[in-house]
């Protein structure tokens, strides 16, 4: 099999099942170097996002591939869209897991869990690919994938807040992940998390996924929202993605040295 046979560390499904509090970063760029840098920091896991990115399958598959060189970190690719084909390629790539945005109801939800599974419990198609050693393991593969693929829709419409517990009900989904910058938008309240009606959304998800039994996590951005979201009680983070380090270390860098100039 393509993906890494562990004995030391559970993997992203069983740390969500665990509560284990896993953290991933978020990768945007394109890098495989910067995806491989975040692997080998030995995150949890990285996600790849093909959602709001230019990214082609097969930038996508080489961003898998630099996760996996660590040897300690899964990937889990954002699909551009809850669509069948979509997710079935992001998994053939050898992804752990996928996440889904703007999954609004039941229905979704059920949909999305499809989309990952192998018959009889899903729809996936079934070919050599690189997350079976290209047909080599596709057997191994196919016993195993339906219980170790992570399912992880995301929460960022009002409709979607209002189905969430329903949403977190279905059998299959193994965390609930808030999207904040789209909530908040469709709340009416852009940015602004310490409004009472993204206060109260937010909440409201937490609910639902201790009442369903499983985690809910979201994207921290800065280490003020790092402890931010923590305090709130979200149960694993990604803290962080490729641009803002990049943005971040270079302003820092520019900063220091300009400083040290205007002293002179």
């Amino acid at each position: 099999m393509s993906r890494r046979q562990r004995t030391d560390r559970m993997d992203l499904r069983q740390q969500l099942a665990a509560d284990a509090s896993p953290i991933g970063s978020w990768v945007s760029l394109g890098s495989p170097a910067a995806a491989e840098i975040v692997g080998a920091l030995e995150f949890d896991f990285v996600v790849v996002d093909t959602e709001h990115t230019p990214l082609s399958i097969e930038s996508v598959e080489d961003l898998v591939r630099a996760v996996d060189a660590s040897g300690q970190t899964d990937t889990v690719v954002r699909v551009p869209e809850n669509d069948e084909t979509e997710i079935k390629r992001a998994l053939d790539l050898g992804a752990a897991g996928v996440m889904a945005p703007q999954v609004e109801t039941e229905a979704e939800a059920e949909e999305l869990v499809a989309a990952t599974r192998y018959p009889p419990e899903g729809i996936r198609g079934i070919a050599g690919s690189r997350a079976n050693g290209y047909g080599k393991d596709i057997g191994p593969y196919f016993e195993a994938a339906n219980d170790e693929v992570a399912v992880l829709p995301q929460v960022e419409t009002a409709t979607g807040l209002t189905n969430v517990a329903e949403v977190a009900a279905v059998d299959g989904v193994d965390a609930l992940f808030v999207g904040p910058a789209d909530l908040s938008a469709d709340l009416g309240c852009f940015g602004e998390y310490d409004a009472p009606e993204f206060v109260n959304a937010v909440d409201r998800v937490l609910d639902a996924g201790d009442h369903a039994g499983i985690p809910v996590g979201t994207l921290a951005t800065s280490p003020d929202q790092i402890s931010m979201w923590d305090e709130w009680g979200m149960d694993f983070l990604i803290a962080g993605t490729d641009i803002g380090y990049l943005r971040e270390g270079a302003a820092a860098a520019k900063e220091c040295y300009e400083s040290l100039q205007s002293e002179e």
